[in-house]
């Protein structure tokens, strides 16, 4: 099966190669996607290894606390919809930065933003990564030569070099059908497990439920025994912690480099809309089934489902209900999940590293010669991709993914999505104002993370108590960059052209003339 949807893939990464004749083709896919396509591929983006193996784990082993996940993840897009999905495939070409740089300075506004682009990707990617080093892993946990360490690490090493693979030679067009295709095959693997979970009880809701309240499972502290599974505070002691977590969760997926990029793979902002309203309902169906993964592999399999690793809570119940093939099925679809996943994410990082960064910071805004910066952009996607095999490594096995893509969606909301609503929906932004904005939301976010109970100084040193900072990180990029305009004097650039860029953001004229060159 593996097999299957890898020579599948890789046949569709030869043809789009084929087709990758300029920056349009290989940064947007030519803009030739429809509404239906992108949101398939959108969702196909969005419900990552965190969503499949990291969620069904927490909601297994955290109970409602778990869910939190299923539900930020999903009222998130409410965001994207009504804030960003029209004004940013209005306003830009490639990046989130084109919008940004449409009436303030260019070049430092453009700078920073790729950062935070790569930190963000990087965050992401390399909750992929491990999943996939855990999915394989224990596939192959009856090969001889395969201990646990070096399967991990073998495993890792093979999802960074086929998703290379498809970056470096298909382009945008090879990831948007490799995420269509893992789409497909995710909602109709959740589908199948889910109808197998309710038939263990009836097909009954109500017994369903039931069966998860006799659950008693030891709350995280290891002292603590929780009497109902669908109470609050297995994992989450205080109440501020679900806050930060939901609000980072609801913002942070506007600020995502990687789903923000796929809505210049469509026409125009009609389609980018429609495509948004596709992903949500794909998407809600998606994280609905979540509730029967984890509560289903809680009930059904126990509360001893964290030895040896949560991560696998989805694909061990697919083993007891459907046996080994449709675990073997279900494994497939995790893999390739993770592989459209890191795909999405390499190609949003190397297209900012490459359009923003070389050609409009170091050249001015000017190729220095044709093809240059499809260029630059494959050589950044081998960097990424083996930097991202590195630390996945390094991390190893036992970290939890969709822990990690709650940070990277933290970092997205204090960074990204202040600048982006700044400049789109206030004319006295300026320049400085999105410098502090993208700066010191990075900076406040990723500083909170390290001082936090999972940070360099473990639970026992922590100065911040909180494990995701979002709830403190969010609201500090709003008002760095409320500061950093202020600081910054009146921009008359950026003042004039505001008006020009309202109009343009929520009509779309000018989107097709500057989309065609």
């Amino acid at each position: 099966m593996f097999l299957l949807f890898v020579v599948a893939t890789l046949a569709i990464t030869f043809v789009s190669a084929r087709k990758n004749t300029g920056s349009s083709a290989y940064f947007a896919a030519g803009r030739s996607i429809t509404a239906w396509q992108n949101g398939l591929a959108v969702a196909g983006d969005y419900m990552s290894a965190a969503s499949f193996l990291g969620i069904a784990g927490m909601i297994a082993c955290f109970g409602f606390d778990g869910f939190m996940y299923s539900v930020g993840f999903l009222v998130a897009y409410l965001t994207v919809l009504y804030v960003v999905a029209e004004p940013l495939r209005n306003s830009g070409k490639y990046t989130m930065a084109d919008v940004l740089a449409y009436r303030l300075n260019p070049r430092p506004v453009r700078a920073m933003a790729s950062l935070n682009t790569l930190c963000v990707s990087l965050f992401y990617m390399i909750a992929q990564m491990v999943g996939a080093g855990v999915l394989i892993q224990k596939l192959m946990h009856d090969i001889p030569f395969m201990q646990e360490t070096m399967g991990y690490n073998l495993s890792v090493c093979g999802v960074g070099v086929m998703m290379i693979i498809y970056v470096v030679f298909g382009g945008m067009l090879a990831t948007t059908w490799v995420q269509i295709i893992k789409a497909i095959l995710l909602i109709s693997g959740s589908l199948f497990l889910s109808v197998l979970v309710l038939r263990q009880f009836g097909y009954s809701f109500a017994q369903f439920f039931d069966a998860i309240t006799q659950i008693k499972m030891t709350a995280a502290d290891g002292q603590q025994v929780v009497k109902n599974f669908l109470d609050p505070g297995m994992k989450f002691k205080n109440p501020w912690e679900s806050v930060s977590l939901g609000a980072a969760l609801l913002f942070g997926t506007a600020g995502l480099p990687h789903i923000l990029i796929r809505f210049y793979t469509v026409p125009d902002a009609k389609t980018a809309r429609s495509s948004v309203v596709w992903a949500m309902w794909i998407i809600g169906g998606f994280y609905i089934m979540t509730t029967f993964f984890g509560f289903g592999a809680a009930a059904l399999i126990g509360p001893d489902i964290t030895n040896p690793n949560p991560n696998m809570s989805a694909p061990m119940l697919a083993q007891l209900l459907g046996g080994e093939f449709f675990f073997a099925f279900i494994c497939a679809v995790a893999f390739a999940t993770i592989l459209a996943v890191v795909a999405g994410l390499t190609i949003s990082a190397s297209t900012s590293f490459a359009h923003d960064f070389y050609s409009n910071v170091i050249h001015h805004g000017k190729e220095p010669r044709p093809g240059m910066e499809v260029k630059v952009a494959r050589i950044t996607a081998f960097s990424i991709g083996a930097l991202s095999i590195v630390l996945a490594i390094l991390l190893g096995p036992k970290v939890n993914v969709a822990f990690l893509v709650g940070l990277a969606f933290a970092v997205a909301a204090s960074a990204n999505l202040p600048a982006i609503i700044f400049s789109v929906f206030w004319k006295r932004f300026n320049t400085m104002g999105a410098l502090f904005g993208l700066g010191g939301g990075l900076v406040s976010s990723l500083g909170l993370i390290l001082v936090s109970p999972v940070g360099m100084f473990g639970k026992e040193g922590a100065w911040f108590p909180l494990e995701n900072p979002g709830i403190v990180s969010i609201p500090l990029g709003f008002l760095f960059a409320i500061i950093g305009t202020m600081i910054g004097g009146r921009e008359a650039n950026a003042e004039a052209k505001f008006d020009e860029l309202s109009v343009r953001s929520h009509t779309g004229l000018g989107a097709e003339k500057a989309s065609s060159h």
